[in-house]
């Protein structure tokens, strides 16, 4: 089975006739019928989509065959998939989310390994790369940022971290001097 990419959540539903409002994955919800047929994350439905307007940050979405607001709130919670290879080629030092899911996670140096990248999540601040460390039950959450991730090498299958775990400023740290 060709691998998958979630392009988008639904929501909420969007008014009485059917429509959705779909969380997007993309950087532009715009496009999010673009890639064609879409189906939800077991391959058990797919949907034909057609963008219609924004709501906020919001994609608002018409399914075919979705036409009343029950329909709509039924599919609350369901992820949009497409096939990897329906998604655009990407330029050098570009890459997709999906694509670093399970690599090696190593500590400064590439022989270094801790762990496998296990999710990405985004509650609206920025990526956040979800690590599951070697011999751990739970999850360690990093920023996705070069500070804390300087180094993607997904033709050999692994991505450096600077720290296995989140570095806190202290107190006294960003204090320029001046007393208050």
């Amino acid at each position: 089975m060709e691998k998958r990419v979630c392009i988008g959540k639904i929501v909420a539903a969007h008014g009485i006739k059917g429509e959705v409002k779909v969380r997007s994955n993309n950087l532009n919800p715009l496009d999010l019928d673009r890639y064609g047929t879409v189906e939800n994350a077991d391959g058990s439905k797919k949907f034909s989509i057609k963008v219609v307007g924004l709501v906020s940050t919001n994609a608002r979405v018409k399914i075919a065959g979705v036409t009343t607001r029950n329909d709509a709130e039924a599919l609350i919670g369901t992820e949009l998939y497409v096939p990897r290879s329906a998604l655009p080629e990407l330029d050098e030092e570009e890459f997709y989310l999906s694509d670093l899911i399970g690599l090696d996670v190593c500590l400064k140096t590439p022989d270094k390994k801790i762990g496998k990248v296990a999710a990405f999540q985004n509650f609206g601040a920025g990526d956040i790369i979800e690590i599951k460390l070697n011999g751990q039950k739970e999850t360690e959450m990093l920023p996705f940022t070069k500070a804390y991730v300087p180094t993607i090498n997904v033709e050999d299958g692994y991505i450096i971290v600077s720290s296995a775990t989140m570095i806190f400023a202290t107190d006294d740290e960003g204090d320029n001097g001046a007393e208050s």
